[in-house]
């Protein structure tokens, strides 16, 4: 046995002895495999989650951790997902201090990449504040000082705020930063992102208007209708502004073309145009979504991508994901498969 396992062993045993005097624990098991590109290759990747959660009234500590492993690899990882303890604020408030995962609104300003063997978490403080009945206000703050001459706070800051208002939900989301960050000097404007839905005339509607921190647009929306109880189609447009192109580090949407089981960001004034059909027969959800994206700006570009879904409920405890899509662009084809295992006690 190789020495990064057995101490992925002892690790997750000590995990466990500490979950056993939880209050509260949760596993969650993830196996994918990856049958992407021209080579027919098949790559499977496992992940568990073991967490464990104490608390009282007014007070909680949450830790969890993740092993990934790469089947016939030999090679395992383990780390840290989050880490990180609450408590109130004198009944008006709520602090968390620690490593969180964190999604707001659509995603595509901040979220934790969760099929990423280095998923995305936010290591800070979080305040909750009770100011309203109507909406929910979250304040996060993260800083680094390391102390060396001429350092400077590294850090980023976020307002998160959701609510539902007259029937219509909605979420605005404000980001800053600060000192240097993993591309250079941090940006002197924010990232913002509005999303807003609700029902129209039978129809859900959606739509999401963000922006980077470089001033970089992404707007998307859409519109889907109830055919009937078990069937329902959709449709909707992503538009990105001129510039550079809109882009986010560490998101769903962030990294290779499909490197997180889904479509990344597109290029700068790319518009996709996509049409979708869901379909429940008997416990197997199936989808479709056909998507042709073309540039306002290069009338010769064109990119037309298929993506088929099938998910059933194995157990109460289980499913089973099957995802296929293809993508085109200029004559050459790439094709991806994901099987997908989920297990919960």
């Amino acid at each position: 046995m190789k020495k990064n396992l057995r101490n992925v062993l002892a690790l997750a045993l000590g995990l466990i002895t500490t979950v056993s005097f939880a209050q509260d624990w949760n596993v969650d098991s993830r196996t994918r495999i990856d049958m992407s590109g021209d080579n027919d290759q098949k790559i499977t990747n496992q992940r568990a989650t073991l967490g464990a959660t104490w608390g009282g009234s007014n007070w909680g500590i949450h830790i969890s951790s993740d092993v990934n492993y790469m089947l016939g690899s030999g090679d395992a990882s383990m780390g840290i997902y989050e880490a990180h303890a609450s408590t109130d604020l004198f009944g008006m408030a709520s602090l968390t201090a620690g490593r969180m995962a964190l999604d707001y609104g659509s995603g595509a300003l901040m979220s934790s990449r969760q099929w990423s063997a280095d998923r995305t978490t936010w290591d800070g403080m979080s305040f909750g504040l009770g100011l309203s009945d109507m909406a929910d206000i979250t304040v996060g703050y993260a800083s680094m000082n390391t102390g060396g001459a001429g350092d400077k706070d590294n850090g980023n800051m976020h307002v998160n705020i959701s609510g539902e208002f007259s029937g219509w939900n909605v979420n605005v989301l404000y980001m800053t930063e600060t000192g240097m960050t993993a591309g250079g000097p941090a940006s002197s404007d924010a990232a913002t992102g509005i999303d807003i839905s609700g029902g129209v005339m039978g129809a859900s509607l959606n739509a999401s208007m963000n922006k980077d921190f470089d001033g970089n647009e992404m707007r998307v929306v859409g519109l889907s209708y109830a055919v009937s109880d078990d069937m329902s189609v959709s449709v909707s447009q992503t538009a990105y502004g001129d510039d550079a192109g809109f882009k986010m580090d560490g998101t769903n949407m962030s990294g290779d073309s499909w490197s997180n089981g889904q479509m990344s960001y597109l290029n700068a004034n790319d518009e996709d145009l996509s049409y979708g059909l869901s379909y429940n027969l008997g416990g197997v959800d199936l989808s479709a979504a056909m998507h042709k994206v073309t540039n306002s700006k290069d009338a010769a570009y064109e990119r037309n991508v298929m993506q088929v879904g099938l998910g059933y409920e194995l157990t109460n405890n289980a499913s089973l994901g099957l995802s296929y899509a293809t993508d085109e662009t200029g004559g050459a084809e790439t094709k991806w498969t994901w099987v997908t295992l989920n297990v919960t006690p």
